[in-house]
């Protein structure tokens, strides 16, 4: 059985973030592994994605995957594959997904009565381009929530000072301690400057908790991929 985390989001919403339980994958990408770009058997993959879709009740002829590239560009879902790490779409029905193995899985919903969401794929490179305010801009004004999926917690998230003094000149002082990322709180710290009143945080670290979640810095690169998925409902 797929393991997944619902968000209870305020609206007409259907969002998940994954787990790595409930697939086909074995070895280092045991089980629900969704990434085609690892090592692993492509059709594994494929199957994944198909138990993912009928988990969640997306169409899959209707499902937008975009090609993750570190940045801040945001794109419309419109049956492409695009280089983006955010995507959106105010129509009801069409399935958006992320992927992540340490990086944060990200949904931002509108909540102004037109129906809006967007799903962003953040690592500390997006963050300080400002993935998370182009995001929220492209849902448009007025109110948003947004739910933090699970990614590697400042329990493990070592950086150097070429990290960390770009995220403390651009997110201010706190988030980085004994040399460790909090990139969670980087997220809500950006969110919030992004005028995102809701936040809520899954707070479980992918490097932690091997059983639960893929991990790039745990298991040096050879790994699968956990990440979210939505749609306006």
């Amino acid at each position: 059985m797929i393991d997944l985390v619902r968000w209870d989001a305020p609206g007409p919403y259907a969002v998940a973030f994954t787990r790595r339980a409930g697939g086909v994958s074995e070895g280092p990408y045991e089980s629900l592994n969704l990434g085609f770009l690892t090592g692993d058997d492509r059709e594994r993959v494929a199957e994944n994605r198909r138990r993912l879709y009928a988990a969640v009740g997306a169409d899959p002829a209707r499902v937008a995957w975009p090609r993750q590239v570190h940045g801040a560009t945001v794109v419309r879902a419109n049956g492409t594959h695009p280089e983006a790490d955010a995507i959106f779409t105010d129509e009801p029905g069409l399935a958006m997904t992320v992927v992540t193995a340490d990086c944060l899985p990200v949904a931002l919903a509108r909540l102004d009565g037109r129906p809006a969401l967007a799903l962003v794929h953040v690592g500390w490179r997006g963050l300080l381009e400002g993935v998370l305010a182009a995001a929220r801009a492209a849902l448009g004004s007025g109110p948003a929530a947004a739910a933090i999926g699970p990614g590697i917690g400042p329990c493990c998230y070592d950086v150097r000072e070429d990290v960390a003094g770009p995220v403390r000149r651009v997110l201010g002082p706190g988030l980085v301690r004994s040399g460790r990322l909090d990139l969670p709180g980087a997220a809500e710290r950006a969110l919030h400057a992004a005028g995102v009143d809701r936040v809520d945080r899954l707070d479980e670290c992918t490097s932690c908790h091997r059983e639960r979640f893929f991990s790039h810095r745990r298991d040096a690169g050879v790994t699968g991929r956990q990440g979210a998925i939505g749609y306006v409902a």
